[in-house]
């Protein structure tokens, strides 16, 4: 068991997590003692991990970086656990497999709508979760047969919606001459 702040909590729970580039670190516990800390940022570690301590934390972390290059940007995604046997590409495939279950959550919540039901039975709640599980399963299926992402899908199912419908909507704007007369 370890102690941070008033929680305990148990190091073989595994844990990883994204950090910002300005979080500080000390590189050893002579360090950590002496109040010696360096910005991640400059740590070089691209591609490695480095076993290091946190002010807040009473145990030793492993820290990696993974650079992201779109053309002239490049982003840096720092990544750290309490697992001090993983390597940088542990980290970092075990990261990829949870921000796909972020990326699901997202769309659920963002495309599919499923936290505005307006249920409040049971039986409505379950067949508003099938339904939302239904279109969840459709968008990922129009993904893979377009290369769009769920946002892009969404928007482009809905341009396509109004673009039916204009016509209906101008047909019942336009006054009718027939009936006038």
């Amino acid at each position: 068991m370890v102690l941070l702040g008033n929680r305990r909590y148990d190091q073989l729970f595994l844990t990883i997590i994204p950090l910002k580039s300005k979080r500080k670190v000390a590189l050893s516990l002579q360090h950590k003692q002496n109040g010696c800390y360096t910005s991640i940022n400059s740590m070089r570690l691209e591609g490695r991990s480095r076993v290091v301590y946190f002010e807040q934390l009473d145990f030793l972390v492993v820290i990696t970086c993974r650079v992201f290059k779109n053309g002239d940007d490049t982003a840096a995604l720092y990544l750290v656990s309490n697992n001090l046997n993983l390597n940088s590409n542990q980290l970092s495939t075990i990261y990829q497999k949870r921000w796909k279950v972020e990326e699901y959550h997202k769309s659920i919540k963002s495309n599919i709508c499923f936290a505005k039901a307006p249920t409040h039975i049971v039986t409505t709640q379950k067949e508003h979760f099938i339904a939302s599980f239904a279109a969840y399963n459709r968008f990922e299926l129009l993904k893979m047969r377009k290369g769009k992402n769920h946002f892009a899908l969404k928007r482009y199912i809905n341009v396509m919606a109004l673009r039916q419908a204009s016509p209906e909507v101008r047909r019942l704007l336009t006054p009718d001459i027939r009936k006038a007369a």
